[in-house]
């Protein structure tokens, strides 16, 4: 069980990885994800975010574009859940 000042540094450096990617595209799909979906992730979902996060920008974008299926070691569920929020904002058209 982790307290909640390192549950608050988790959160941050999620969100500061999630913003500095390495391509753009990729910035704003996640991190426009963890602006607004964050602070209401449980330990599980921190934990798929973080796993997703380790894959490859040119791999992340193809899955949540819709470009290429996800693999069977990919959590796509949650994968699902970056694409519909987008989806429902706009941000991801096609």
């Amino acid at each position: 069980m982790t307290t909640p000042d390192e549950d608050a540094v988790r959160r941050r450096k999620i969100g500061f990885r999630a913003w500095h990617r390495g391509t753009r595209e990729m910035d704003l799909i996640m991190g426009r994800f963890a602006d607004a979906k964050l602070a209401e992730l449980d330990a599980a979902g921190l934990d798929s975010f973080e796993a997703l996060m380790e894959q490859p920008d040119p791999d992340l974008y193809k899955w949540v574009s819709g470009e290429a299926p996800v693999p069977a070691d990919v959590d796509a569920a949650f994968l699902a859940r970056i694409r519909d929020f987008h989806a429902n904002t706009g941000a991801l058209r096609g």
